[in-house]
């Protein structure tokens, strides 16, 4: 198989531009959606309250939404290639932990920042090797490293807590650039969606992630280091991950072993409601973008009319059931092919 057979493939998997009714004709409607989706939940927050569609107020909101998102960025690749990683919010707590507890004992705050990040690498490498050499599917390799990783959290950290950082390192997840309104990890999220952007849609790397995702066999055969390219991206998303646990404790100012226990569910249905297919080979981080921004935006308007976040969560739930379910239900409707 040369290159040619890869490029029909890949066309196959839904990113040909000639096809009328091609799939990436349908996630281009669907991002068309989201916009519109977007737009419905800014008109009905600013009836909620009157001060939403303030410049300050919009910045303020993504505070509580951006580490999400940075996992989602990656989580994006993972899903595209047809696998999952099930461990990210217990990579980002692992992280985190070993990070606040060298700090604890003395290190440097900038060094325990980079052995936090080291450890989540690591971490994310380890998921890698695992499912690449041991050929068992990344749903149960992840759900094992999930307590595994949540599990060394809680051997470091026990049942207490890191505080008391120091100013600088609250800056990067609290601060806002010079005197503008942009939050710091704003910035942070807006640089990696670009990057993560052009790797997927304008490098020969995110090519072979479309293939590998619409066809693992004949990517295989094609000559296409699968392999390689999964460890890759695990080891890549153990240092998001990292860097997620990072930012969150320095939100927050304080480092907890059971952190993001919950980000699993949200970065899944951010994911897939942003047009990522559930079965790979599909989906843009333009999509990802915006159904993190409407996601983040829904659940703000529902703070503003006091939900309880157990129903946020039920509501949440819906919208991934829908994510799932859409796609399916659009195909048919324009008979793809």
């Amino acid at each position: 198989m040369n290159v040619t057979d890869i490029s029909k493939g890949i066309s196959s998997a839904g990113i040909s531009e000639k096809e009328p009714f091609s799939a990436r004709s349908l996630f281009i409607r669907w991002e068309s959606i989201l916009i519109l989706l977007i737009i419905i939940v800014v008109i009905i927050n600013s009836n909620i309250s009157t001060h939403f569609l303030t410049v300050r107020t919009l910045f303020n909101m993504t505070f509580n939404f951006m580490e999400l998102g940075i996992i989602a960025l990656i989580m994006s690749f993972v899903i595209i290639i047809g696998q999952i990683d099930l461990s990210v919010g217990s990579n980002m707590a692992m992280s985190a932990a070993v990070m606040g507890i060298n700090y604890q004992m003395g290190v440097n705050m900038w060094v325990a920042v980079i052995l936090g990040l080291l450890a989540g690498t690591l971490g994310g490498f380890f998921n890698g090797v695992l499912i690449t050499r041991v050929k068992i599917h990344s749903i149960i390799i992840t759900l094992g490293t999930y307590s595994l990783f949540r599990g060394i959290a809680y051997v470091i950290l026990g049942d207490k807590a890191v505080s008391s950082y120091t100013e600088k390192f609250l800056y990067l997840g609290q601060g806002r650039i010079g005197n503008s309104p942009v939050p710091v990890e704003l910035a942070i999220f807006s640089v990696l969606a670009v990057i993560f952007g052009i790797i997927l849609h304008k490098s020969r790397f995110g090519r072979y992630m479309y293939a590998i995702g619409n066809n693992e066999l004949a990517s295989r055969y094609s000559g296409i280091s699968v392999d390689r390219i999964k460890v890759i991206i695990y080891t890549a998303s153990g240092f998001i991950c990292a860097l997620a646990g990072v930012l969150f404790s320095s939100r927050v100012s304080v480092t907890r072993p059971n952190m993001g226990e919950a980000f699993l569910f949200e970065i899944v249905t951010v994911v897939l409601l942003g047009g990522v297919s559930i079965y790979g080979g599909q989906g843009t981080i333009f999509g990802v973008v915006l159904s993190l921004f409407l996601v983040g935006m829904l659940r703000y308007g529902l703070s503003l009319v006091n939900v309880p976040s157990n129903v946020m969560s039920v509501i949440i739930g819906c919208i991934l059931i829908f994510a799932i379910l859409l796609p399916k239900v659009l195909r048919r409707v324009f008979a793809v092919r």
